[in-house]
């Protein structure tokens, strides 16, 4: 059996691996193929290609991106959710625009974010932060990285659970792209639209059901079932889902470098196996 990851990340966002490292990862973790999905930026997928084209395409790299949305449970309640596009025109003018856009706008984020953490005493500070991190799409692991290094918490886990988590008093809510408008920035680009990992979101089943109902009218195609966090029961019931609401199911290990120890290019947490069927869905989607 031959297989792939299609949730992989580089340090073009939040991951620790360069886009070529990844492919020789891929390379050396016998993998097919893997798809570059990186936080709202495709800066790394050339990079990537050319690599794997350096390499005689041992490996086969997928153009892809994770875009960030919100999601409105209810009118008191919305949770950000990831659309994944594969398959993308990482050229396309429309789709590199708007990132841009969605860049800036998490640069003036951050500034606010590091300004009430340096406020409430933390050793950071917005020109530190872009001085070491500029060229990457800064994500709460940069914050919690330069945090640890510079003895402000005891481990990157901890500030994700304490100063940097979403209720606490310095974190500063982004202006997110709306599923809708991720699905069609997508599409416009010549992409697959995919929802990423749907059982994180802490929503009830019927919550669910109901947000893929509505993803299902804005043109999802399919949904990731196959992840490196699923426990138990938790693949046969998204598989069910994915049967229900006629969608193809894709899988990833979402791979993010020594940022995510425990998770490794193609594995996972160790069991993780992702046939190299599943690129069927991508290639007769797109045709």
């Amino acid at each position: 059996m031959r297989y792939i990851d299609l949730h992989v990340h580089s340090n073009c966002s939040d991951g620790t691996l360069t886009p070529e490292e990844l492919v020789l990862r891929g390379i050396k973790n016998d993998l097919v193929a893997f798809a570059l999905t990186d936080h709202d930026t495709v800066n790394g997928v050339a990079r990537a290609v050319k690599k794997a084209a350096e390499l005689d395409n041992h490996i086969q790299v997928i153009p892809g991106v994770e875009l960030s949305c919100q999601y409105d449970v209810s009118p008191d309640r919305n949770v950000e959710i990831h659309i994944l596009g594969y398959q993308i025109d990482y050229t396309n003018e429309t789709l590199l625009t708007t990132l841009q856009k969605v860049a800036k706008e998490r640069d003036n984020r951050n500034k606010k974010m590091c300004d009430n953490l340096q406020k409430a005493g933390y050793p950071i500070s917005y020109e530190e932060l872009t001085e070491k991190f500029g060229n990457l799409i800064i994500t709460r692991a940069h914050f919690a990285k330069l945090l640890l290094e510079n003895g402000g918490v005891p481990s990157m886990d901890h500030a994700f659970h304490t100063c940097l988590a979403i209720d606490s008093p310095y974190f500063v809510n982004r202006e997110y792209l709306t599923p809708k408008n991720a699905i069609a920035l997508i599409q416009s680009a010549g992409g697959i639209p995919v929802l990423a990992h749907p059982l994180l979101y802490k929503m009830s089943v019927s919550e669910i059901r109901t947000m893929l109902d509505t993803l299902k009218s804005y043109g999802i195609r399919g949904i990731e079932a196959i992840y490196s966090r699923n426990h138990g029961t938790d693949e046969a019931f998204v598989r069910k889902l994915a049967d229900e609401y006629e969608l193809f199911i894709t899988g990833g290990s979402d791979f993010h470098g020594s940022n995510k120890p425990d998770i490794e290019m193609g594995t996972g947490t160790g069991n993780l196996r992702i046939p190299v069927m599943l690129l069927e869905n991508l290639r007769t989607t797109s045709a």
